[in-house]
């Protein structure tokens, strides 16, 4: 009873005090999934993050506009590369990458929009403590985004674009850290991988998604 009464009164404590801006772990992995406002692409991925080496491991599968894809990409930011990564095939298929890499965190210069219990406050282990932040990127592009108040480890973001409207993300499963490391490596068979010269930045790689759609599904020869 004692030691009930004392995480209580520990999680009362922490919820009295202000949350503040914080930065996710520099070494990240689990799982997401993303659906846009217009409904034409939904998407389900799992996640390799290495804020420290600026590189991304996305491994997609989707819908768009009803038709199905798979998707497997390598982000290295300070290379400016993005590789596409055909394992079956055993090719790849190498793009510029534009942008700068933006570590998972909430702006300095968020708003609070609020702090709640995903789940139930009824007793330890039955909730997740998690605040929600409000503010606008460059280009007048507002966004949402939420993460544990321990750790501030992502839950959900959502931020608006011209092409698909609302973007909307929600992870699960997070670990801290990586299991495999090489997975943030290109493959030794990406050593001769083909060169586009069209960059990609984030908004254009979703839109190459649909096109991927859309290929799978096309009529072979």
């Amino acid at each position: 009873m004692r030691l009930f009464l004392v995480l209580v009164c520990f999680l009362a404590a922490c919820a009295a005090q202000k949350p503040h801006p914080c930065v996710s772990p520099s070494l990240l992995s689990g799982q997401f999934s993303v659906s846009t406002q217009n409904e034409q692409l939904w998407a389900f991925a799992r996640f390799l993050y290495d804020a420290l080496g600026q590189r991304i491991r996305l491994q997609e599968f989707g819908f768009y506009q009803n038709k199905t894809f798979t998707y497997d990409t390598l982000l290295l930011y300070r290379e400016g590369v993005m590789y596409e990564i055909n394992n079956r095939d055993k090719k790849c298929m190498k793009r510029p990458l534009q942008g700068d890499f933006h570590p998972m965190e909430v702006p300095k210069n968020a708003s609070l929009l609020g702090q709640v219990v995903v789940g139930s406050s009824s007793a330890p282990g039955q909730g997740l403590l998690v605040n929600t932040w409000t503010g606008e990127f460059p280009a007048n592009a507002p966004y949402l985004f939420t993460v544990t108040e321990f750790g501030c480890i992502p839950v959900s973001t959502a931020f608006k674009t011209q092409p698909f409207g609302w973007i909307v993300t929600s992870f699960f499963n997070n670990v801290i850290g990586i299991s495999d490391p090489n997975e943030l490596n290109p493959p030794s068979f990406c050593q001769d991988a083909e060169e586009e010269e069209e960059p990609v930045n984030f908004v254009s790689l979703l839109q190459m998604k649909s096109v991927q759609a859309q290929v799978n599904h096309s009529p072979h020869p």
